[in-house]
């Protein structure tokens, strides 16, 4: 059974940072699960920021998946410790799909697919670390759809921090540990 991480916060709190960090100083190979997508210019930049991080320590195998996480973690298996950056996109990707295809997310849903990537979590020898925004400290949405993400989220986030060993959360930088098992 993987240790498992959750590293949570704001936008641009440091998040990724110490999570890059936290893994860097764990002994072994490491891989890097991207949900992110490349969906304009300004995306596409920060993907390639983030890629360049990861080619310079020379230590990181990359796989991108942006829905199918269970799936990756398998795929993931023989790597000692793995970051999965981040469950924001990755909500947001399930969401998108879904809405493509006429369809609406239930947080029923969200909690199964958890279930899944977290019981992938289960067959990993090694350390995973995943990577997430807290959206519940902010004002309420003024769209559903907002308010939807906002909650499946939430949703995804508790789900990920009841099975977690370590929950950190980053403010300012600085990782303050909710949880430490």
């Amino acid at each position: 059974m993987a240790r498992i991480i959750l590293i949570t916060g704001g936008g641009r709190s440091g998040k990724s940072s110490y999570a890059y960090k936290l893994a860097e100083a764990l002994a072994g190979t490491r891989a890097f699960i991207a949900t992110g997508l490349a969906t304009d210019e300004e995306m596409r930049e920060r993907i390639r920021q983030h890629q360049m991080a990861r080619v310079r320590s020379g230590a990181w195998h990359t796989i991108e998946e942006p829905r199918d996480l269970a799936g990756a973690l398998r795929q993931a298996r023989s790597f000692d410790v793995v970051v999965v950056d981040c469950l924001t996109f990755w909500v947001n990707n399930v969401m998108f799909v879904a809405t493509g295809e006429g369809s609406e997310v239930k947080e029923e849903d969200i909690e199964r697919l958890c279930r899944d990537f977290l019981d992938a979590c289960s067959e990993h020898p090694g350390t995973i670390i995943f990577v997430t925004n807290e959206v519940g400290m902010g004002i309420i949405p003024d769209s559903p759809l907002a308010r939807r993400y906002r909650d499946l989220l939430g949703c995804c986030n508790q789900a990920v921090a009841a099975r977690a060993d370590v929950v950190t959360l980053v403010a300012c930088g600085i990782p303050l540990h909710l949880k430490q098992g």
